[in-house]
C-alpha cells in the first residue's frame, strides 16, 4: 500500500504528459487531409450563405398579410420558381408564387405555406391557402449560415465532416492545420519475433502493429522501428534511429527486471524523464520524458496494457499536437452490471461491454482482465474507471465509462 501511495495518480500523469506537448507547426492541406485535425487560424466567411432568402419547403410563397380568417384564402399564382432559378415576378396583394425547396423567395413575399396546407383551385391559376402563417414561416433567411467577413470557424475548431462541408460552401479547397505528428514505435524483448518470421520459442509482436494502427486512427503518422533485443546497446541504437520524430513510443522494458533496459537506454540518450510509474492497472510501469522537441512514452509490454495506456495518455497527447483544445478522454455515465472488488491504491480500468437497457448504459465486465489477453480488448466497448480509493462496486452502482477508440 505504501508503494501504491507513492505512485503518480492517473490525472496527474496525464496532465504532466500533456504539458510536454503543444500543437505542431501548421501546413496548408486539402480539406480531405484536414479531417480530424483542428484549425490553426480563425477562418472568416468569404461568402454570405444562403445568398438570398429561400424556401425551406415545397409550397407557395405568399404575403403573410394576405392570410386572414376566414379561411380558405384564394390567391392568384403568378409563376413557378424552381431551385436555381431567379424569380421574375413580384408578389403583390392577392397573389403568390409556387416555389420549390431552396428556390429564392420572390420580391414581396415574406412567408411560405407548405403544399400540404393548400388546395389548387379548379381553374388551375389560383390556390386556396388553408392556414394562417406569420412572416418568416418556412423561410431560410439570407445569411442564416454565414455572413461575409464574420469569423466562420475560430482557431482550434476540430474539423469534422460538417465543418469541412461548411468550408467547401465557402469555396475553400485548402485549410491551415497543424501537421500530423510523426510517431516512432519500438518493441523490445528477446521473446518477440515478426509475424512474417516466426521462430520456435518466441511470440509474434502484436504491440507494434496494434500501436501503429492506433496512432494512424488518432491522426498520427506511425513509423515502426522493429524489435530491439534485450541488451542496452541494441535498445539504445534503436532509440537513436527514432530521433527526429515528434513522439517515440516504446513497448516493454520499463520495469526493474534484469533484461529491462529501456529506462537506462533513454538516460544514455539524454532523455530527461518527467515521471515513471502510475497508480493504475493495467499499465503501472508507464514512463514519460522529453529530449528537445521529442517526447518519449514508455508503454507496458503486455498488449492490452499498452492499448489501455495509449487511450489514457498517448491519444490525448496526439490530439493536442493536432491542435484540439479539448484533449481529455471522453466520458459517459453508466451503471455496473455485476460486482467488482479490488484493494485500494490503484485505479483500475476494467474492460467492459456496454449496452443500452431501459434508457441507461449498463456495463458488464469481461470475464478476462489479464493484461496479456488481446481477445478481451477486442470484445470491449468501454473502459470502466474503478477509482483508486474504492475497493468495491456493486450491481447498479453509477460508474464512469470511457468509450474506446480502438473498436470497429
Amino acid at each position: 500500500m505504501k508503494e501504491d501511495a507513492a505512485l503518480l495518480p492517473v490525472e496527474d500523469a496525464r496532465a504532466r504528459t500533456l504539458a510536454l506537448v503543444s500543437p505542431l507547426p501548421s501546413e496548408w492541406v486539402r480539406l480531405e487531409e484536414a479531417l480530424g485535425r483542428a484549425l490553426a487560424v480563425d477562418v472568416r466567411a468569404q461568402r454570405t450563405l444562403p445568398p438570398w432568402d429561400n424556401s425551406a419547403m415545397d409550397g407557395f410563397a405568399v404575403r403573410s398579410a394576405d392570410l386572414t380568417a376566414p379561411l380558405p384564402v384564394r390567391l392568384q399564382v403568378k409563376e413557378t420558381i424552381y431551385a436555381g432559378q431567379t424569380p421574375r415576378e413580384t408578389v403583390h396583394p392577392g397573389t403568390c408564387a409556387r416555389i420549390m425547396t431552396g428556390a429564392p423567395l420572390p420580391v414581396g413575399a415574406d412567408a411560405v405555406v407548405m403544399r400540404e396546407r393548400t388546395r389548387l383551385a379548379p381553374e388551375g391559376e389560383a390556390v386556396d391557402i388553408l392556414e394562417v402563417v406569420g412572416p418568416g414561416h418556412f423561410v431560410r433567411p439570407r445569411g442564416e449560415d454565414a455572413r461575409e467577413g464574420e469569423v466562420l470557424l475560430p482557431r482550434g475548431t476540430p474539423l469534422g465532416i460538417p465543418e469541412l462541408g461548411l468550408l467547401v460552401g465557402q469555396g475553400m479547397l485548402t485549410v491551415p492545420v497543424p501537421r500530423r505528428p510523426r510517431v516512432a514505435i519500438l518493441s523490445t524483448g528477446d521473446e518477440l519475433c515478426r509475424a512474417d518470421a516466426p521462430a520456435e520459442g518466441r511470440i509474434v509482436d502484436a504491440n507494434a502493429p496494434a500501436l501503429s494502427l492506433a496512432v494512424l486512427r488518432a491522426g498520427g503518422v506511425p513509423s515502426v522501428l522493429g524489435i530491439a533485443r534485450d541488451t542496452l546497446e541494441d535498445v539504445y541504437q534503436h532509440l537513436v534511429a527514432a530521433e527526429g520524430h515528434d513522439l517515440v513510443l516504446t513497448s516493454a522494458g520499463m520495469s526493474v527486471g534484469e533484461h529491462d533496459f529501456v529506462r537506462e537506454a533513454l538516460e544514455k540518450l539524454g532523455v530527461e524523464r518527467d515521471f515513471w510509474r502510475v497508480a493504475i492497472k493495467p499499465g503501472k510501469p508507464l514512463a514519460v520524458g522529453r529530449k528537445g522537441g521529442t517526447v518519449y512514452i514508455g508503454l507496458p509490454g503486455n498488449p492490452t496494457s499498452s492499448l489501455v495506456t495509449f487511450e489514457l495518455f498517448v491519444r490525448p497527447a496526439l490530439r493536442r499536437m493536432l491542435g484540439h483544445p479539448d484533449v481529455e478522454p471522453p466520458r459517459v455515465s453508466g451503471r455496473l452490471a455485476g460486482e467488482l472488488r479490488k484493494p485500494e491504491g490503484l485505479a483500475h480500468y476494467v474492460r467492459v461491454t456496454a449496452t443500452w437497457q431501459d434508457g441507461e448504459l449498463w456495463a458488464r465486465p469481461l470475464s478476462t482482465q489479464t493484461s496479456g489477453a488481446l481477445r478481451s480488448a477486442a470484445s470491449a466497448t468501454h473502459l470502466l474507471h474503478f477509482p483508486r480509493s474504492s475497493s468495491r462496486l456493486a450491481t447498479g452502482d453509477k460508474v464512469e465509462l470511457l468509450p474506446l477508440s480502438w473498436g470497429a
